[in-house]
């Protein structure tokens, strides 16, 4: 039998990351001791990383149907109809541990993760979108930068857009929450799902190493402390140029019909993406077959390791040598590892002796759900909340470092709101936005709308109809009675402010444990938004001489009248020559950052903004066609 080694003084499901409860009802489930392969396993699938011990119960809340809805929570993207035989596909993930561990690789292997999430549904990924809470521009925060462009550029999915906060509350543990947007046909929609007894389980893309072991227990899943460096081991390694190989050889296997399910390798490595394929059926699998390039590795290793651009399809044999045929051409290693059953359990082999077997139930639906105790704090501590010169400062030196063109599909670039790609060959678009709230905001609830608000305004203000969401919950230790609260109420905010769009949430990600030395980050939801632009001819640019600039703003300090401005922005978009979001930092900040996209001036009156709002510009002889009462004019532009 392959035992790990005992590395602490104390029980091993301890140093799993496993409560003595949890290890108790491992035991009862299984009706036997788990041997340590299974432990391992056990302690991958039930972290809070994959789990969702913490917010799963919370997460229910949220609106996930519409009839726009393919495909809701569940697989690794979530899925909406963008009519004429096209669907969108969109989520968003975090990859903050790794990235204060280690930021460029953390960076670049938070994109390579969410591309292969994309992928995974079958379809093409078009953007890419990056959410960034830093405590300063230092040099900490440049490699986090370098790696979200040293991956991304070489991948070639153009970078849409984003956000960049500056506080101090994340020195110590920095976010870095990416998103990707593809694109696939509404009839091709992949499943994860093993099925089929006897049909074959394929493991192809890169080779197997060490990196990343235990990441979304070790390091996901756990506070960040002093001894942060000796964690480095657990933050993964990324390959671009591999990962573009994956791209392609998948899109080609999904348009060719010749997979019947499809996974991303991703957080736990094949532990995970092998339980949750299972389910329904079983599966086999060998481990001594998967390619490595590190000698020595024990089944538990190559069975929870972490290593990137790798993706497990299930095949029918009798396309075995077609699959194969398209991973050659694209020098992808493709490798049998093992086979779909029906005894529902996750077997794992080892030269042909069984080293785990676990009913994949087990590890997937009777992961631990918590109720957690939760407790409202007197007030909020209001000084976290600061407007610091660093944010008010113009981001293009950010993201003038990643790659916004590449695909042929950018209409807008970033800078201003969202990012417009076109849907080719109609001209229809996609308006795309990632927002979070007011750096340091440290109510909940009001940071929870802000998020959603923001990235929804974003979008109409491009000229796109918000048709969905996707969250990324950044918080503290949930343990704690008071960040409890924080993500309960945040996701109520966000509950709320869907359903008062009219949209629903297809998918997230939350990342808790989010402290260093006790210390948590400010409640911080991210979320993104994607949107239709009916046209992409007639989206909003820049504003010209003899334009009037007019204020727009909610009527009301409501939910329903913030959701009837963001109707009235998308809907008036094909008349305006600019629209810009008025977001935290203030009116005069969003004025001079139109005039900086414009590269003019403009005249205009101070007008105090309480509440949702955006610039608009356009001809004088226009303003009537315009139709609402509610508009304010404060200038003209130069």
């Amino acid at each position: 039998m392959y035992r790990l080694t005992q590395v602490a003084e104390q029980p091993l499901h301890r140093a799993l990351g496993l409560t003595d409860w949890e290890a108790d009802r491992i035991r009862e489930l299984l009706g036997r001791d788990p041997n340590h392969f299974e432990l391992a396993v056990f302690s991958l699938l039930w972290s809070e990383h994959c789990g969702y011990k913490h917010s799963a119960r919370l997460l229910k809340r949220l609106p996930s149907k519409g009839e726009r809805v393919l495909q809701g929570p569940g697989e690794n993207a979530g899925v909406l109809d963008l009519g004429e035989g096209v669907a969108v596909t969109f989520k968003c993930e975090s990859h903050n541990h790794p990235s204060a561990v280690e930021p460029y690789q953390g960076a670049a292997t938070g994109i390579g993760g969410i591309i292969r999430d994309i992928i995974a549904m079958g379809a093409r990924p078009i953007a890419l979108l990056d959410g960034l809470w830093f405590g300063a521009p230092d040099q900490h925060f440049q490699r986090a930068v370098a790696g979200i462009g040293g991956y991304g550029n070489s991948v070639g999915v153009a970078n849409a857009g984003g956000a960049t906060v500056f506080h101090e509350a994340y020195a110590g543990n920095c976010l870095v929450n990416a998103m990707c947007v593809g694109i696939l046909d509404a009839e091709r929609l992949q499943s994860a799902k093993a099925h089929g007894a006897g049909n074959i389980v394929v493991l192809y893309g890169a080779t197997t190493g060490r990196d990343g072991i235990g990441g979304a227990s070790v390091l996901a899943s756990q506070e960040l402390g002093e001894d942060d460096a000796d964690k480095r081991p657990t933050v993964q390694v990324g390959d671009p140029f591999t990962g573009k190989k994956l791209i392609e050889v998948s899109v080609e296997l999904v348009e060719s019909k010749l997979v019947e399910s499809l996974q991303d390798c991703g957080a736990a490595g094949l532990a995970s993406s092998l339980a949750e394929m299972a389910g329904d059926a079983g599966i086999d699998v060998h481990l001594d077959r998967v390619p490595l390039r590190e000698e020595g590795m024990e089944p538990w290793e190559v069975m929870i390791s972490e290593s990137q651009e790798r993706m497990v399809a299930v095949v029918r044999p009798q396309m075995l040598d077609a699959v194969r045929a398209v991973c050659a051409r694209w020098e992808l290693h493709c490798t049998p590892i093992g086979e779909v059953t029906d005894h529902r359990e996750l077997r794992a082999y080892w030269a042909d002796e069984v080293v785990g077997s676990i009913p994949a139930t087990l590890l997937t639906d009777e992961c631990p759900r918590y109720e957690i105790e939760q407790a409202k704090p007197d007030a909020w501590p209001a000084e976290r909340v600061a407007l610091s010169d660093e944010n008010r400062a113009s981001k293009k030196w950010i993201f003038e470092q990643y790659d916004q063109l590449v695909g042929s599909r950018t209409v807008r670039r970033p800078g201003l709101d969202a990012g417009v790609l076109r849907l080719r060959p109609s001209l229809r678009g996609l308006a795309v936005s990632l927002q979070g709230p007011r750096p340091g905001e440290s109510d909940p609830f009001a940071a929870g709308v802000q998020a959603v608000l923001g990235a929804a305004r974003n979008v109409a203000c491009a000229g796109g109809e918000p048709l969905g969401l996707t969250d990324c919950l950044n918080f503290g230790n949930p343990e704690k009675p008071a960040i409890a609260f924080e993500l309960a109420q945040a996701i109520e905010a966000i509950a709320q402010a869907a359903e008062a769009l009219g949209v629903p949430v297809v998918s997230g990600n939350v990342s808790l444990y989010n402290d260093t030395d006790g210390r948590s980050i400010p409640p911080t939801p991210v979320v993104g938004c994607v949107g239709l632009v009916r046209d992409v001819r007639n989206i909003p640019s820049r504003w010209e001489p003899g334009d009037v600039v007019l204020l727009a703003q909610a009527p009301e300090d409501s939910l329903e009248a913030e959701a009837a401005l963001i109707r009235f922005l998308w809907k008036a978009a094909p008349l305006l020559t600019l629209c810009h979001d008025v977001g935290y930092a203030g009116l005069e900040h969003a004025l001079a950052e139109a005039a900086e996209w414009s590269g003019r001036e403009s005249d205009v009156d101070h007008v105090h903004v309480t509440r949702g709002a955006a610039i608009l510009a356009l001809p004088r002889s226009d303003v009537a066609r315009l139709g609402s009462k509610g508009l304010v004019e404060i200038g003209e532009v130069r």
